[in-house]
């Protein structure tokens, strides 16, 4: 790659991470949290007052969940899938199902049994569940609910909460996790039993 090769494809990088932010609604503070970039560095990334660095472009990547070539401009390959990694954290396997940090996120997760009581957790945000296959148990606040394929559960996580398997066998769902309380939309109620 010659010089004015190479200063073209760093030239292109901020308005491509700018563009790639903007695509998602997500704001600099918000990359910001993600990453631990400061708002200023951001910006300056963005306006091309700051060159690309793997150190900066690495946790970027990762926030918007999208390739390294991908931010600094590698030709397309011409195959269009996403692969997402599965991640794996004490108990449970997740996928990342969106591509943008901030708003509302989507994840597949397995759950395993747990070995040992429950432990209720709170924090910011609310998430809505929907069970594909095994039995769920959903401890929230004082409440003790059991779900089965098919069925989902929304709340805030403000409130108490914990959930996993309801046997010896893992349990496999949907999470919609909303960072700032955002609530998920629903057209319609579904019908069931109630707990």
């Amino acid at each position: 790659m010659t010089d004015d090769a190479y200063e073209r494809v760093l030239g292109e990088v901020g308005p491509r991470l700018r563009r790639l932010r903007q695509e998602r609604s997500v704001t600099l503070a918000a990359l910001s949290e993600v990453t631990g970039i400061s708002v200023s560095t951001l910006s300056r990334l963005e306006s091309g007052r700051r060159r690309a660095t793997l150190e900066l472009l690495l946790p970027l990547a990762r926030a918007h969940q999208v390739p390294l070539d991908e931010l600094v401009g590698a030709p397309e390959v011409g195959d269009p899938r996403v692969r997402a990694v599965p991640q794996r954290r004490a108990h449970m396997t997740f996928v990342p199902l969106t591509r943008q940090p901030g708003a509302l996120q989507a994840f597949k997760l397995v759950v395993d049994p747990v070995p040992g009581p429950p432990e209720q957790r709170t924090h910011e945000g609310y998430e809505w569940l929907y069970v594909l296959s095994g039995r769920l148990r959903l401890l929230l606040a004082d409440r003790d609910v059991e779900l089965r394929a098919g069925e989902a559960a929304e709340f805030d996580t403000r409130l108490p909460h914990w959930f996993g398997p309801a046997d010896d066998k893992p349990v496999e769902l949907l999470s919609l996790f909303g960072r700032q309380g955002e609530r998920m939309h629903v057209r319609a109620r579904p019908r069931g039993r109630t707990e």
